[in-house]
Formats: C-alpha cells, sequence, structure tokens
C-alpha cells in the first residue's frame, strides 16, 4: 500500500523532480507520514533509488546485529547530492514490546547533544553577547577560584589529592573543546573519579544552575588549556547560555535552531504517554545503557548540554544539514563564516598547547573543533579508518553517530540504542556508508 501511495505522490509532482537541499528533507517529512498511515512498518530506502547492490552490505550487516541480539532495531538516514539515498529502519523499537522501528522513533541522544549545545553558544558569539576567550566565572561566579586535584603520596605513603591553584581561569574557549579540566566521573586517576564520585553530582533534584554549581565545587582533573579529556564541560556550557540568554537552555534553543530547523521532535523531556511508546529501548541485558537512562530520566528538571537531548533521525539529519553547508539552511543563517570555520578546525592540534587524553576520543585521525570531531588525516590505520579530510563526527555513549562529510556533500545518520557494544556498530555504520560510496 505504501509503495503504490508514494509512487502515485512522487509521479504526481512529475518525473523529473529533483529535491534540492531546501526541499529534501520536509519531502522526507511527507513520506514518513504516508509511510505511518499505511501497513507496511519501513521506512524509505531513498527517494533516489540507490543501485541495488550499493547499500546491500550495510542491510545485511544491521539485520545481523539484531538476529545476534546485540540491538534491536535501528534508522540509517543517508543523504548525499541533494538526496536522500537511504533512509530504512530495521527491527523493532522495543524488544519487550515488539512495536517496529517507524521513522518517528524517538533516541536519547546522550552525547549528540553537545555539537547543538555548541552551536547554541556559537550564535550567542555571534550576537556579540559573548566571547570564546570570556572566563566562564562572568558567568558562573562559582568558578573564580579553581584548584586542580594531583595525584601526590602523603609521608606515611598513602594516595592523597593534592590540590594547586589554578593557572588561569577556565574560559568558554575550554569548554567548546574540553580542555577546560572538567572531567567525567569515569574518566581520571582514581582519586580525581573518586572525588566526583564523593560529591554526589545526581543526587536529588537539580537544574543546570546548581550542577554548574556542584561542578564548580570539585578539583579539575589538569590545568586548564593543557588537556583534552571528555567531562561535563559542555554541561557547564549550556548554564553559561542560560545565563547569557536569560531563557532555559531548551527555550534558546528552540527559538533559535529548532522551531527555524523544524526539528520539532528533538526537546530535553519527553513528556506525553504518545511520545514516551515513541522512545526506542535497549536490548533487556544491556544494563549499561538502562542504567545510564534511568539516572537521565530521574532528573527531568536537568536540561543537560552534553547529554539531554530526545530526537529523531529525521530530525538530527536536517541539524547534520545546516552544519554540512557552513551554518545556513534554505536561506536562513544559523551560524557566521568565522564562527563555522572555529567549530569545524582543529583546535587542539601541534602549537595549541594541548595534550590528548585517549578516552572517549575518536581516533587518532582526527582534531577536535568546537563540539565535533575534524577529520585531518585518512593514512592512519586505527579506528576509524574511513573518511574524507574535513569530515566533522561525534558518536553517542547511547548508540547514536553521525557523520558530515564535504568532500562527498553526505550527511549519514545512524540512531540506535546500544551501550556496551556500541563501538562495533558505530564503526560497522561509518565503514560501510564509505564502503558503498565507493561502488
Amino acid at each position: 500500500m505504501a509503495t503504490s501511495i508514494i509512487s502515485n505522490l512522487l509521479s504526481g509532482l512529475g518525473r523529473k523532480v529533483r529535491f534540492g537541499p531546501a526541499a529534501r528533507l520536509p519531502m522526507l517529512f511527507i513520506v514518513a507520514v504516508i509511510l505511518l498511515a499505511s501497513d507496511e512498518p519501513v521506512c524509505l530506502a531513498g527517494t533516489a533509488r540507490p543501485s541495488p547492490t550499493k547499500f546491500e552490505q550495510l542491510t545485511e550487516t544491521f539485520n545481523r546485529e539484531i538476529r545476534a541480539g546485540i540491538i534491536s532495531g535501528a534508522i540509517v538516514l543517508i543523504e548525499q547530492h541533494g538526496q536522500p539515498v537511504y533512509f530504512k529502519c530495521f527491527g523493532v523499537r522495543d524488544a519487550a514490546t515488539t512495536t517496529p522501528m517507524t521513522p518517528d522513533t524517538l533516541f536519547a541522544l546522550h552525547s549528540m547533544t553537545k555539537p547543538i549545545t555548541s552551536v547554541a553558544a556559537m550564535m550567542l558569539i555571534d550576537d556579540g553577547k559573548l566571547s570564546l576567550d570570556d572566563p566562564v566565572a562572568r558567568y558562573i561566579p562559582a568558578f573564580a577560584s579553581m584548584e586542580v586535584g594531583i595525584d601526590a603520596i602523603a609521608a606515611d605513603g598513602k594516595p592523597f589529592l593534592k590540590l594547586l591553584p589554578a593557572n588561569r581561569p577556565i574560559t568558554i574557549r575550554d569548554l567548546l573543546r574540553h580542555t577546560s579540566g572538567i572531567t567525567y566521573e569515569y574518566i581520571g586517576s582514581d582519586l580525581i573519579t573518586t572525588a566526583y564520585t564523593d560529591a554526589k553530582l545526581f543526587a536529588g533534584n537539580f537544574d543546570n544552575k546548581l550542577f554548574a554549581e556542584r561542578i564548580a565545587g570539585l578539583p579539575l582533573s589538569s590545568q586548564p588549556g593543557t588537556l583534552w579529556r571528555y567531562g561535563h564541560s559542555t554541561d557547564v556550557l549550556g548554564r553559561v547560555i542560560e545565563v547569557v540568554s536569560g531563557k532555559s537552555l531548551f527555550e534558546f534553543e528552540r527559538e533559535r535552531i529548532f522551531a527555524p530547523l523544524g526539528t520539532t521532535n528533538t526537546s530535553y523531556v519527553v513528556t506525553t504517554d504518545a511520545d514516551r511508546a515513541r522512545m526506542a529501548a535497549p536490548m533487556p541485558d544491556d544494563t549499561e545503557l538502562r542504567d545510564s537512562e534511568r539516572a537521565r530520566l530521574a532528573h527531568p528538571q536537568w536540561q543537560s548540554g552534553g547529554g539531554g537531548l530526545v530526537s529523531t533521525a529525521a530530525d538530527y539529519a536536517r541539524f547534520s544539514e545546516m552544519i554540512l553547508h557552513r551554518g545556513e539552511l534554505n536561506g536562513k543563517r544559523y551560524l557566521s563564516p568565522k564562527s563555522y570555520e572555529q567549530m569545524t578546525t582543529d583546535q587542539i592540534g601541534p602549537g595549541s598547547g594541548v595534550a590528548r587524553d585517549n578516552d572517549y576520543f575518536p581516533g587518532e585521525a582526527l582534531g577536535f573543533g568546537f563540539g565535533f570531531a575534524v577529520r585531518l588525516d585518512t593514512g592512519k590505520t586505527k579506528l576509524p579508518a574511513q573518511g574524507a579530510v574535513g569530515t566533522l563526527e561525534w558518536d553517542s555513549g547511547s548508540g547514536p553517530a553521525f557523520v558530515v562529510d564535504p568532500e562527498h556533500d553526505l550527511v549519514a545518520v545512524m540512531m540506535v540504542q546500544v551501550g556496551a557494544k556500541r563501538g562495533q556498530v558505530q564503526h560497522a555504520f561509518k565503514k560501510l556508508v564509505y564502503e558503498a560510496l565507493e561502488k
């Protein structure tokens, strides 16, 4: 039924119709609605049909992961040269209910929230309301006198965390490029991770204001500006955005990003039963992600700029399209050319004075801009081996991954909910996308 409806729709538009950057995702929304109204719980495999074998291996790999019980389902959306070339739903959104995966399925983005929050901050810089070199303490006074925790040994031989004054203030630039010294409670030395754990960052009810103040009360894991280390920097950045804009993080992002882009399925809190039913769930035995999701859902007041958004594949592809088009889409500019260049240029390479912590860094062929990994080299052999120089990407602890490749005029988004085995799924996704491009 869906196939005949789509054929009629496309023939009615004219056989020679082509969908440019401004129109192709709205068409995907139309097609998705038609499919949802039909009796076929599938996505459209592209309005521009690929060759029969072009994405065959990608399709088989995801089906195999489902058969193996690694994931219950996924959505992969690939666009190239102004056309959606692959848009496919796999499996079910929830193994417990066996509800089929559909285009409107919602996924917890976790760290794929970070690029969106980083764009929001750069918008305020474009507005002249924020500067990369502003000290964070200008907006959150609790960061005025930070200390750095250094592992040391006491006279009695016991290890302790020696506190030293920070050499300089943490800046907005540090938050954007993860050089603030702020870490996660599971990254760093045993003494630092213990300090984070003992602080009970996630106790009780809290919002961005209280969470940022809790972070400010902890020692930094390194001197500001000296080490790329993944952590709560983007959560603190979310609070800065609130202070500067006078709005909640979601209100600001909705006004400046989500509403103009038409990404109306993206939010921090799922409030209705209908939307909760649309949420994808990890496999029943995926305890890592299930525990993480319980913790996220337990704090609905916290709009985590580093990991709190929920979205659909189509919404994230729309955001990615804006990035692919250098901060502009449908005639509306979201980022100035200067801000776009800063975001997509390696900020931690030679001459930056920044060392690299390999925990959660995506590969030696990559650098890091503001919110994105930036591919610098295709000659490295360590993962990920595939990709073109200038490609932007990031992955999520909950499974989703995306690629924005200007050289191939490509956007690729994978939505899935998987915890401990996410690495193999994310790597397979990127590898198979680029293998398909070579066919």
